[in-house]
């Protein structure tokens, strides 16, 4: 069994992130992916939509992506690499990551960790449209 632990915050004052407090606190900003922003892939026949994203007036953010990705079946994301974290949840579907030294099979459920330069691609063998909830850090442009 899983020890559960206590969250702490920001023991470590060194690591708190450096931004500055303002005196009235922001209202949040509330969007679903209708008021995303469509966005294609080179070579790739899915959508994705920038729902929390630099480019999306609605919603924003400065330091992080998160993007609805819509990929049909048999559609394949050639495997590419780049600076930023990122992280896949399988909303829905399942599909094949491809990764520099191995594949494996994703489904409805998974969390992916990418870390900086991880060569990963995916593809839907599903029956299903395959969603995928992408989240990046700092955001791609």
């Amino acid at each position: 069994m899983a020890k559960i632990t206590e969250f702490k915050g920001y023991t470590d004052k060194s690591k708190v992130p450096d931004i500055a407090k303002p005196e009235t606190p922001p209202d949040p900003m509330i969007v679903n992916v209708q008021d995303g922003v469509p966005v294609v892939y080179p070579g790739c026949h899915g959508v994705g939509v920038r729902v929390v994203h630099p480019v999306n007036p609605k919603a924003p953010a400065e330091n992080m992506g998160l993007v609805l990705f819509y990929v049909p079946p048999h559609v394949v994301l050639e495997p590419g690499s780049h600076p930023t974290e990122e992280t896949y949840v399988i909303m829905e579907g399942e599909g094949e990551m491809t990764f520099h030294r191995y594949k494996k099979t994703v489904k409805k459920g998974d969390f992916i960790y990418l870390p900086p330069w991880c060569v990963h691609g995916i593809e839907n063998t599903g029956t299903e449209i395959l969603v995928v909830l992408i989240c990046t850090s700092p955001p791609n442009p």
